[in-house]
């Protein structure tokens, strides 16, 4: 592919330093004369004292005049957007934006009515304050007023900086981004959304990487490990930022660096439409936000602003707890925004189509030869038909590329990425096709409901299940990867006979990645899980224990839809049946994973050997049943065993009901 033409870049907002209006003089007065024996300065002054007092009457009598028109635009759905205004737990209004540089009232992060009557006042200060006039600061907030007010006689500043920006930015068409879900990555495990804001002639010449990535981020200082990460980010610890970068930058930085695929969808909107959003991004540049993961999140963010790019159209509303991207890009589908989907594979799937078609030997030979571009000469393998040895040339280089994704710049390895390419020129392979794979949105939605029926000794029981997010290894498979599993928040509460009421568990995260070997990739597989749940104790009954636990081991494919894994663990366990406070158990987890025509079906054996002496193992056998995409059937056996509470048998039927 030749090179991109080089093209003009807007310095990223993030980097732009944003001007106060506060800085300057207060809006609507004159800036003080400075001393001088001139008379022109004089004059100069008493000509600026003049227009600002004339300005300063004029609002003012315009806003007497239309109190209650004002009153009722303070209160119209668009201006409640462009403060980013939700209503308030205890009445009224709060805007999510917590920085007050956004504000030019000081109430304005509680009442859009004084932000509307301050931003009225400044939008007539003097022409001369240049960049830092509210006009060139909210351009959004500008249009918007002009249009209701027919503000016709406002001051025609210059904006020069904004002005030089938005025709930088060149704002015609918008894709909506998401780059799938990658477990590796603390910030990344549920996905992740951004825009991309095309110029005119992006879609017809295909110069995507040309365009700009909209994003919205926590902001971190420094190098917090994933834990403090986590918590952070659960906790509100971060502030958030918008971003204006390169698409090529993001694009590398998902489909390589994290081999992640990405989704793009074409949205509808209008060159108008994505126009008025950039606008308002300009306004929140620098502008921070606190940054939460799991509702004021990189997605939650994005649809304030398809809300700004077309008036009326209602996202934020489904999402007052939770803000799955997956679930935010089906809000998208569901408002009739996308017109189109494009798939852009990871550098990680196109080198597994690529090496689908070799055999174990080829494959082999494609692992020396990434180590060795000597073996391109040899005679074995130039005895091979040309045709195979195109495929195991391509799989080398990409290979190679794989592994050098993130890593500082080699010279050998340069080398042999240089001959590789060589050999693919004189021998090129077939095109390559990558089979896409389900769209993420058409998977189960992320929150779900769960009620069971069964029996524990011979003892019924009813259980009732609440799961904020999002999915195990037996759930509704269509749109995520087999083997991989996120659950948080998951609350299970059980009523025996006799209505005996009990806590049964209190997941706070299960995290599992099973990601399956082979010749070429060797990713190990890892789980880690924490929270509250029943465990045998004493007399055959059950006891509530605190624990923290993980694993690590590997995963292989048996089939085109059988998953095998294996891991060593570790346990940390507070129980009130051992003498010591906590107690630290080594263990194993191991199992299969079927995807059949019915839905998924797991069998597990688990065992751990606590140092107390306590021994416990478990078999469980887990069939759900796809009945459709948002709702399954579950039937779970399990037997276990423990030195304290002996053996027991639990038999249960679980319906899953799926919603946002």
């Amino acid at each position: 592919m030749p090179p991109a033409p080089p093209v003009r870049r807007p310095p990223p907002i993030g980097s732009l330093r944003r001007v106060s209006l506060d800085s300057g003089p207060p809006l609507g007065k004159a800036p003080p004369p400075r001393p001088s024996k001139k008379n022109s300065d004089l004059k100069r002054t008493l000509a600026s004292l003049t227009l600002s007092l004339g300005a300063l009457l004029h609002a003012t009598c315009h806003a007497a005049t239309a109190e209650p028109r004002l009153a009722r635009l303070a209160e119209d759905p668009y201006w409640i957007s462009l403060g980013h205004y939700e209503t308030a737990k205890l009445g009224g209004w709060r805007s999510y934006v917590d920085d007050p540089r956004f504000f030019l009232s000081a109430e304005g992060a509680r009442n859009p009515a004084a932000e509307l009557a301050a931003t009225l006042e400044a939008l007539y200060a003097p022409a001369s304050l240049g960049d830092r006039h509210a006009q060139c600061v909210y351009p959004a907030r500008t249009r918007w007023l002009r249009e209701r007010l027919q503000l016709n006689d406002l001051p025609q500043p210059a904006c020069a900086e904004f002005r030089k920006w938005y025709v930088d930015v060149n704002p015609n068409s918008t894709v909506l981004v998401f780059p799938a879900a990658y477990l590796n990555s603390p910030s990344s495990m549920f996905g992740h959304t951004l825009l991309r804001v095309d110029q005119a002639d992006v879609d017809s010449h295909n110069t995507a990487l040309l365009s700009y990535a909209l994003n919205f981020g926590a902001f971190i200082e420094g190098m917090d490990n994933s834990i403090l990460y986590a918590w952070k980010g659960l906790m509100g610890g971060y502030p958030g930022l918008f971003a204006l970068v390169p698409y090529s930058d993001k694009l590398g930085e998902y489909s390589r660096l994290e081999n992640r695929d990405l989704w793009e969808y074409r949205l509808n909107l209008t060159p108008e439409e994505t126009g008025r959003m950039v606008e308002h991004v300009w306004e929140l540049k620098q502008i921070r936000f606190d940054y939460y993961f799991f509702d004021e999140n990189c997605s939650f963010r994005l649809l304030e602003l398809l809300e700004i790019a077309r008036p009326g159209v209602e996202l934020t509303q489904h999402f007052p707890i939770t803000a799955i991207p997956t679930d935010t890009v089906r809000a998208v589908q569901d408002a009739g925004l996308i017109e189109r989907i494009d798939y852009r594979p990871s550098r990680e799937k196109e080198l597994q189509a690529r090496a689908k078609p070799l055999d174990a030997e080829e494959q082999a030979r494609a692992l020396r030869l990434a180590d060795d571009d000597s073996l391109l000469t040899q005679p074995d393998f130039l005895a091979l038909p040309a045709e195979r040895r195109a495929l195991i040339q391509d799989t080398a280089f990409r290979l190679l590329r794989y592994r050098s994704s993130g890593a500082e710049r080699d010279a050998a390895r340069s080398t042999r990425s240089f001959k590789l390419l060589q050999a693919i020129n004189r021998n090129p392979p077939p095109p390559l096709h990558v089979e896409r794979p389900d769209l993420p949105e058409n998977g189960h939605e992320s929150r779900t409901w769960q009620l069971g029926a069964g029996s524990r000794d011979g003892e019924a029981f009813a259980e009732y299940g609440l799961r904020m997010a999002y999915h195990d290894l037996e759930d509704n498979l269509s749109g995520f990867p087999l083997g991989a599993q996120i659950e948080i928040a998951q609350l299970k509460l059980r009523q025996y006979e006799g209505n005996h009421w009990q806590l049964q568990r209190l997941d706070f995260a299960t995290i599992r990645s099973l990601t399956p070997r082979t010749a070429l990739l060797q990713p190990w597989s890892w789980q880690v899980a924490g929270g509250l749940e029943r465990v045998p104790g004493h007399d055959g009954d059950e006891t509530l224990v605190s624990h923290i636990n993980g694993g690590a081991g590997g995963s292989w494919l048996l089939g085109e839809e059988t998953l095998a894994f294996a891991m060593a663990t570790a346990r940390v366990e507070h129980n009130g049946d051992f003498a010591p406070f906590i107690a630290g158990a080594a263990g194993f987890d191991g199992g299969l994973l079927w995807r059949n025509p019915l839905g998924n079906l797991s069998l597990e054996a688990k065992g751990d050997y606590f140092n107390t002496g306590e021994v416990r193992r478990s078999l469980s056998l887990n069939q759900q049943w796809e009945l459709s995409r948002n709702l399954g059937l579950r039937l779970s056996a399990n037997r276990s065993f423990s030195h304290i509470g002996g053996a027991q048998n639990e038999v249960m039927l679980e319906m899953k009901w799926y919603h946002y």
